[in-house]
């Protein structure tokens, strides 16, 4: 299958049988709905469809600085401008969501225990072959614990699957799976959340991107370069090193609700490029 297609699930034909799937171009429903939405989305004026074609040069010292910004940040600091920005955030998701579910696209709660998803190359793969997406909810844990305390995306959102009522942060999730990773085949790894927030961010208004940032850059520089991973010297131990974490032993980062500053958003778009024709 091609990327940036699903395939939609077999419904049974009037004779019982399974009818042969359709598939469904997931560039197409993104560039659809950024189409309806406003004429311009995101870092720059461009069709989604070049987004496939996208490179990152990956910056660790910048990593670290946004990891250390985002360590020293309040947990919550939260105004009425802050307050205004998530509420068109929850907005924008509802919208992107349904442009998901009316493409023909299955999210589902995941109640069974553990991950639905061991790794990116098994959720995209997944979601291309069936057409489903599940989605591990925010009510089990962001990361390896339960959330506590206040987030303006822990709200329930009005959206109920199966007699689930997911959150802001369920349908969040939901939406940047397909248009961050499955989309473009984005990995789980530094280079591919990277790739995925970038791509994702073009169908945002420019307004929003702080939000996006924190919920997204932020968390994901303090995962995998952020203080708690170094060594006296101020190192990040490599593989081979003592000290050293692997992914899958690492705290989460919390779900902290502030805007980054624009600095920083700035060199996050800048190390972006697309390739040249051959």
């Amino acid at each position: 299958m091609a990327a940036g297609y699903v395939s939609r699930r077999r419904l049974p034909t009037a004779g019982g049988a399974a009818a042969m799937p359709t598939e469904v171009d997931l560039t197409a429903v993104a560039q659809s709905y950024v189409d309806s939405r406003a004429p311009d989305r995101g870092p720059g004026a461009t069709a989604l469809a070049r987004l496939a074609e996208v490179t990152v040069r990956l910056d660790a010292r910048y990593c670290r600085e946004v990891a250390e910004y985002f360590d020293r940040a309040p947990l919550v600091e939260f105004d009425p401008a802050l307050a205004d920005l998530y509420e068109r955030l929850k907005v924008e998701n509802r919208r992107q969501y349904q442009a998901i579910v009316d493409a023909g696209i299955e999210v589902r709660p995941w109640s069974a225990p553990g991950q639905p998803y061991h790794g990116s190359r098994e959720l995209i793969a997944g979601v291309r072959e069936t057409g489903v997406l599940h989605v591990y909810l925010t009510s089990s844990g962001h990361g390896p614990a339960a959330p506590t305390g206040f987030h303006p995306l822990r709200e329930p959102s009005g959206v109920v699957v199966g007699g689930v009522e997911l959150s802001h942060n369920d349908v969040f999730r939901a939406v940047h799976d397909i248009f961050g990773h499955v989309m473009f085949g984005n990995s789980f790894g530094p280079v591919g959340e990277f790739k995925a927030t970038y791509c994702h961010l073009h169908m945002y208004p420019v307004e929003l991107h702080p939000v996006l940032f924190v919920e997204h850059v932020g968390q994901l520089c303090w995962f995998f370069f952020g203080p708690h991973l170094r060594d006296p010297q101020g190192r990040l131990p490599a593989p081979t090193e003592p000290g050293y974490r692997s992914p899958a032993g690492r705290p989460y980062a919390q779900q902290k609700v502030f805007p980054f500053p624009q600095g920083y958003i700035d060199q996050f778009v800048s190390m972006f490029h697309y390739r040249e024709p051959a």
